[in-house]
């Protein structure tokens, strides 16, 4: 059993040390200086010992008091801090989605809106990793590009998409032909080093931009994520070759064009992945509805 002075005591000395000031203290606690003043005192009677040593024009802590106060700062404003967290808490379910940030950016969060406009009691959490990043214990679902091949996990294939070459307007205006690709910069994932090579075999130029030594096989640039591929696409670095699903709003909005229309599948799918136990979650079957009318959109 814990055996305390007055609360309300030691938030008058709290306050009062702070500040020092019982004036200063009385107008953050929204008491008069007097009640201050007499709160304190009662809890030097309760500690048995002064906490502050009170002359004509100062308030200043006794040794004591200057040991105390630290300790109560903190613990004040742990609790206030614990309030405020407690507060904001949402009475509504929390789904926490795990996918690639490209996939965030580019894709989900843009459309995210119009579930939020629906279903505005869940509260939608996007927590991102690699696009082939295992499922993490917090995470309601995932979307993630891969086989389908997740061991444990319920895995729905959603859809796929095509891979195209896309690059700056006026860079996509002196390309004619897939052979004019040989003067190109050529931008690519590092991840997904077989991109470039199956567009140029479908294109009837696989050789022409072969550099032997290199793990690629191709010249240019190398990035870790489309996302940054299609920025330097956009910044016009050179040509990328990218997911439909990826370039298409830049596309739309004139900041990307595709210089050819040739397009590959891409090998892998993205899925829905979850633990089977998760389609008991409020918020999973609304926003597992919601994905799949999305993804009925994407030609």
């Amino acid at each position: 059993m814990r055996r305390l002075p007055s609360l309300n005591g030691l938030r008058a000395f709290e306050a009062a040390a702070r500040h020092g000031s019982f004036t200063a203290a009385a107008t953050e606690l929204h008491v008069s200086q007097a009640a201050v003043s007499r709160m304190v005192k009662l809890l030097e009677e309760r500690l048995g010992f002064a906490l502050f040593d009170r002359r004509a024009n100062a308030l200043l802590l006794t040794e004591r008091g200057r040991a105390l106060q630290p300790a109560l700062t903190e613990a004040f404003d742990g609790i206030a801090r614990r309030v405020e967290q407690v507060s904001a808490m949402r009475a509504g379910p929390v789904l926490t989605v795990g996918m690639g940030a490209t996939v965030a950016v580019r894709w989900l969060i843009p459309r995210l809106s119009s579930f939020h406009l629906n279903h505005p009691e869940i509260e939608v959490r996007i927590a991102t990793g690699g696009a082939g990043a295992p499922m993490k214990d917090d995470w309601t679902c995932a979307v993630l590009l891969g086989d389908g091949q997740w061991p444990g996990y319920e895995a729905e294939r959603l859809f796929s998409s095509s891979l195209q070459p896309v690059c700056a307007p006026r860079l996509a205006a002196e390309l004619g032909k897939p052979a004019d690709l040989a003067g190109a910069t050529l931008l690519h994932v590092s991840h997904w080093g077989q991109d470039w090579p199956r567009w140029l075999a479908a294109a009837g130029a696989a050789d022409q931009k072969a550099e032997p030594g290199t793990d690629l096989g191709l010249r240019g640039l190398s990035f870790s994520s489309y996302a940054m591929t299609l920025q330097a696409a956009i910044d016009g670095v050179g040509v990328a070759l990218a997911p439909r699903l990826y370039s298409g709003d830049d596309i739309a909005a004139g900041r990307l064009a595709t210089p050819f229309a040739l397009a590959v599948p891409m090998v892998h799918s993205w899925y829905l992945v979850y633990r089977a136990v998760c389609r008991e979650d409020a918020g999973f079957a609304p926003f597992r509805d919601w994905l799949y009318a999305l993804c009925a959109e994407i030609a």
